[in-house]
Parts: C-alpha cells; structure tokens; sequence
C-alpha cells in the first residue's frame, strides 16, 4: 500500500505539471495572436490616394497659360503704378511754397527728409543746387514732403520751415537750418538758431514766430510722415524721381541719369 500511494502521488505531480505547461501556452498563445492581427490590419496606402495626387499637379500646358497670365498682370499693375506715381501722387499745386520747378514740369522728384538726418543735410547743401539746371529748364519738379522720425525736434524744425514758407523762404531756410548744423548724428535745433536764421534771411520775425505755434503746420507736418509710412517710407531721406524710387543720398551722377532717364519715358 505504500508503494500504491507513492506512485499515485507521482501520477498526480505529473499530471499538475502537464497541465501547467498547457495553461503558459495557452496564455502566451492569447497574448501574441492579438499582435499579430494588428500587424496584419496596417492598410496600404489605396491606389485612389496616390492617382489623386498625381492628378493634383499641373501639367506643363497649363503651367504656361498661368506664367502668360502674371506676366499680364504684373504688367498692367506697372502700368497701374506709373499712371498713379506719375499723375496722381505729385501735388503739382501752383504756388505751392514746399516745392520748386514749374508745376507741369515733365518729372516731378517728391523728396521725403527730416532736419536732423546727417544725410538729407548732404543732400541739402550738395546735391540739390546742382540739379537747378533741371529746374530752369522746367523738366524738374521738385516737391518736398517730410517724414519726421527723429523725435519732437525734427518735428519743430519742420514746423519752423513750413512757417518761414509762409513768407515764401521754404527752401532758402531749409538750406540755411542744413548748413547750421553737422552732417553727422542727429543734432538738437535750438529756438535761438531757428530765429538767428530767420533775421538773417530777413523775414518778419513776429509774423514768423506766429506761424511757427500755428497748430495746421504741425499737423501738416504729421500728415506728411504718416502718408509717407504708409506707402512703406521709412527712412531718410527717400525719393521718387518720376517712376522711380532712390533711397539714401545717392551722387548727383545718379540723379542726374534719373532724372534724364525718366524725361526721355515721360516727355
């Protein structure tokens, strides 16, 4: 009987055993399987989405009708800006004491400056009495317009100039205030200069002084600046010379061939 009950006690251990073995393949069997079908389940892109795409991109006929197109409009919005540049944007007021040259002169130059920019004073002192000839000869206009971005002292200094135009000396205190000052940073402009130079081009001071508080040429002055940031004007000094637009203050052998170059297209 003991010899029996050993080796029912074996039977049994194997038994467990055997038994075991199936349930840890049967769960690692139950874990893989999943996997397996998310392997398989991955799509392949559909052959619709890949001809979709391929018709999306243009062929070469086309492709040339749309290059003809912007070549259409960009030439008729160069058309559309030279008509406005040239015949809409200029002033072209008679008597207009911010501007030199006869009023249907054939190009007009529209010079944006503020009085404390080094360069605009060389353009002042330098270039514009060598561009008179064009003047006299009436195929130069020359219309000033100001774009004051140094602060509350260019803005001063404006206001003065525009008030010593109501005496009609724009241009002759525009240089004075230019040639009073250094080409270099942006100098201070004290009342002190502003009046020595309006005795010395002797003009009435009182009348001077009382235009210098009149609030319309600050206003002006502002107008002018915020017209010429929105057209994308941002420094000084700028210009458009007829169709064309010069920044900085270029050699007078510049303007002179812009000048003559856009006479010639216009005239």
């Amino acid at each position: 009987m003991p010899g029996d009950k050993q080796t029912m006690s074996k039977d049994r251990w194997i038994v467990l055993g055997v038994f075991a073995v199936l349930v840890i393949a049967l769960i690692a069997f139950s874990q893989t399987r999943p996997l397996n079908r998310a392997d398989e389940a991955q799509p392949a892109p559909p052959a619709a989405t890949q001809g979709s795409e391929q018709e999306a991109a243009p062929t070469e006929e086309p492709a040339a009708e749309i290059h003809e197109d912007t070549e259409v409009d960009a030439g008729s919005e160069q058309a559309e800006y030279e008509a406005w540049v040239t015949q809409e944007f200029p002033r072209r007021t008679d008597g207009d004491p911010m501007a030199m040259g006869a009023v249907d002169a054939t190009v007009v130059m529209t010079e944006w400056a503020d009085y404390r920019c080094p360069f605009c004073s060389v353009f002042a002192e330098e270039t514009l009495p060598q561009l008179q000839k064009y003047i006299d000869d009436g195929t130069l206009r020359v219309e000033f317009r100001d774009l004051a971005i140094f602060g509350d002292e260019s803005v001063k200094a404006a206001t003065a100039a525009r008030a010593a135009g109501v005496q009609g000396k724009f241009f002759e205190f525009q240089h004075a205030l230019f040639a009073a000052t250094p080409n270099e940073g942006h100098p201070d402009i004290p009342d002190d200069l502003v009046l020595g130079l309006v005795e010395d081009l002797g003009l009435d001071v009182a009348q001077f002084e009382a235009d210098w508080r009149d609030p319309q040429h600050e206003q002006g002055v502002y107008l002018d600046s915020q017209e010429a940031q929105g057209m994308g004007v941002s420094g000084t000094p700028a210009f458009v010379v007829g169709t064309q637009f010069v920044s900085g203050a270029q050699p007078l052998s510049e303007f002179e061939r812009i000048i003559e170059a856009e006479a010639a297209k216009l005239g």
